[in-house]
């Protein structure tokens, strides 16, 4: 169970409880420095999980915080179909860099291909990479049928990935609680769920925990404060 617990088994969770499962994020591809700067800022001082951003400005943010903030960044953003040596050498550069947390995106080109080995193959090869760092596997469900979704449970969880992650935010639609159902009834008990995409307020944060999230990936997390 998460350190904070969910709202099912309490009255009531504060907004800064609601902000230790947050992905604090900005992955736009016009974010400027500034912006960066100023969601690290937030990310600290509302104490969220980690601030998700792209990998080239992970040194600069290691550079000016340090450990004061948990850095999770994103490969084969957005679409996954890069060649595996491509996403691993984007990983290895990320972790030397300074990130805490990857979230990758899987090839739904495998997946829609039947390929659910090749798929299984990827997420375990970067979490060899990763090793003791988080690894969340993004499965994109805007654009996969129920029983894709069920295979990307047992890829990911066969591969030993830490957390199945529903979309990129950049897809044809985010998350849904039918998806964060189905993905709890499926996923091995070792593995979490972030929802991302289109969860912009409150309300919204506090059904997905209630409904099994462990992480939320969210650039609204202001509306708690």
């Amino acid at each position: 169970m998460h350190l904070y617990q969910r709202k099912e088994l309490r009255d009531s969770m504060t907004n800064r409880e609601i902000a230790h499962y947050i992905d604090h994020t900005l992955l736009k591809p016009v974010a400027t420095w500034e912006q960066i700067d100023e969601l690290c800022t937030e990310a600290i001082e509302y104490e969220t999980a980690s601030v998700c951003i792209p990998p080239n400005y992970i040194g600069r943010i290691k550079a000016k915080y340090g450990d004061k903030l948990k850095i999770a960044t994103v490969i084969g953003f957005p679409l996954g179909y890069e060649s595996l040596e491509a996403k691993l050498c984007e990983c290895r550069v990320a972790l030397t860099d300074g990130a805490d947390e990857i979230d990758m995106v899987i090839n739904i080109t495998d997946v829609k291909n039947g390929d659910y080995k090749a798929v299984t193959d990827e997420i375990r090869a970067m979490k060899e990479i990763c090793g003791e760092h988080i690894l969340k596997v993004i499965v994109e469900t805007c654009y996969l049928t129920q029983e894709e979704k069920i295979a990307m449970c047992r890829a990911v969880t066969d591969a030993g990935a830490d957390y199945i992650k529903t979309s990129t935010g950049f897809g044809t639609a985010g998350a849904t609680i039918e998806d964060v159902k189905l993905f709890k009834e499926h996923i091995g008990p070792d593995v979490k769920i972030k929802a991302a995409g289109g969860i912009r307020t409150k309300e919204d944060m506090e059904r997905y925990i209630e409904a099994g999230c462990d992480r939320i990936g969210c650039s609204s997390t202001k509306v708690l404060f």
